[in-house]
């Protein structure tokens, strides 16, 4: 008898250190997965440095990208000091008061994101904070990306700067919190579902791009004195086609961190990934429909302008029509609404143009029409899908919900951008010179040439 009680007291101790082994191999996968979003968003960074750098004129090409990037190393201290804590502390609305599932209110969020805390910093047995911090800062500066494309050519860098922090640091951290945060009350009220943050990434920073540049205005030559437009053509097409495939590639760490890996004390199942709302998900279905949705979004922009330029957003425009619901869509659906996203890409930046609105890279419709597309699909093909993981008693996804959640996050986006841009154009802070401009900035304010020696010409072919 004893021999067989030592045996099975050897066997439990095994079982014992065989699961611990097994727990902390999952949490270092969990770290891991994390971490990988990281560079692979920055991949997106490098797209839209290209993306822009391109579309700009010779004359403008260097000052183009600085301006990104100071967005980017902008962005990683202001979400540090502050974005984060708001992600954590606003998702009741205004209340700072903690919501049903407890990860909110003020006292919450001092606890896990003032940055004097333990978890901001290295601390040997938090395996998550830093790389959740860290996924998060690069979703915010992606919406100054996304913005900075929109006003090339003409804004001044230190308002340009001011803008992007309040976009990146601020607006859209609180569409995150209402919409994106299962304490959010967009979503335990009114159903909000936006998985791939079409409505509270994409059309938070669309519409605060339009309320910029209706106070920019538009670059010197664009309109006519009659009103009618003229075309500024991208000075070097296929870096910006690239810089737009780049943009798609790192859009893969982007979804792939909406994504809750299982079996942390932070998950909400121990077996199977969840979306940030507690409702499971597959990396399967993303698969299935980030590529579904790019093709849609491509076809249908090529079918529609034949254009290379609206072809390549059109693949962008497709993945973020979807987005909102890539975890729930049949991929034909996915496909059709991806096609619709990338069809409404030119109509939607012509309409801009006769309101007398010079978007340079088409950002407000790639980003802020099609991403209230994408936010307004889910709640006409997904109406009556559980919002939360929980009780039958949840809040289910519904068309007047979405609808409101796109009107939320347009007004997160349009109001501060315009409140703080006019702010800054009474400040003389928002535009440069009107010689700067026709000289180019990169004589005038960087300054450096892009191209000292010029761009020579292809010889013509031999008779």
């Amino acid at each position: 008898m004893e021999e067989k009680l030592a045996e099975l007291a050897a066997k439990v101790a095994e079982l014992e250190a065989s699961t611990g082994g097994a727990a902390v191999t999952n949490t270092m996968f969990a770290e891991t997965y994390y971490y990988l979003t990281i560079p692979l968003m920055i991949i997106i960074h490098a797209g839209f440095l290209a993306y822009e750098m391109g579309a700009s004129r010779q004359k403008n090409v260097l000052a183009s990208g600085i301006k990104n990037i100071l967005a980017f190393a902008f962005m990683v201290p202001t979400f540090y000091y502050f974005g984060w804590w708001v992600y954590w502390g606003f998702p009741t609305g205004l209340t700072f008061s903690a919501g049903a599932v407890g990860t909110s209110g003020a006292a919450y969020a001092t606890e896990i994101a003032a940055p004097w805390v333990e978890l901001m910093g290295p601390n040997i047995s938090d395996n998550s904070s830093g790389v959740f911090w860290a996924a998060f800062t690069l979703f915010a500066a992606t919406t100054a990306s996304i913005f900075s494309g929109a006003v090339i050519e003409r804004i001044q860098v230190a308002g340009f700067v001011i803008l992007a922090i309040v976009l990146g640091s601020f607006a859209w951290v609180v569409g995150a919190a209402w919409g994106w945060h299962a304490d959010g009350w967009l979503v335990t009220q009114w159903g909000y579902h936006d998985f791939g943050a079409a409505g509270l990434v994409h059309a938070v920073a669309g519409f605060f791009a339009l309320g910029v540049l209706i106070n920019l205005g538009p670059r010197i030559g664009k309109f006519n004195a009659d009103g009618t437009a003229n075309h500024i053509p991208a000075h070097n097409l296929p870096f910006t086609l690239t810089g737009l495939m780049l943009i798609i590639v790192g859009f893969w760490g982007f979804l792939m961190a909406c994504v809750i890996v299982p079996g942390e004390a932070w998950s909400w199942y121990p077996d199977k990934f969840a979306t940030i709302y507690g409702t499971p998900i597959t990396l399967s279905a993303l698969s299935f429909n980030i590529l579904m949705g790019f093709a849609g979004g491509i076809i249908g922009a090529w079918m529609v302008t034949r254009d290379p330029f609206w072809m390549m957003s059109g693949a962008l425009a497709g993945i973020i029509a979807c987005a909102s619901g890539l975890d729930i869509w049949w991929p034909p659906l996915a496909f059709a609404i991806g096609f619709v996203g990338g069809g409404i890409l030119k109509p939607a930046a012509a309409v801009l143009e006769r309101w007398g609105i010079d978007d340079a890279v088409g950002a407000v419709t790639v980003h802020g029409t099609v991403g209230l597309w994408g936010v307004l699909a889910v709640g006409i093909f997904a109406a009556g899908y559980p919002a939360l993981q929980g009780d039958p008693g949840v809040a289910t996804v519904s068309l007047v919900g979405q609808i409101l959640g796109g009107i939320v996050m347009a007004l997160l986006g349009f109001v501060p951008g315009y409140v703080v841009s006019l702010i800054l154009k009474m400040l003389g802070l928002l535009r440069v010179g009107e010689q700067a401009e026709i000289n180019g900035l990169d004589v005038t304010k960087v300054p450096v040439s892009a191209y000292p020696e010029g761009i020579n010409m292809s010889a013509p072919p031999a008779e």
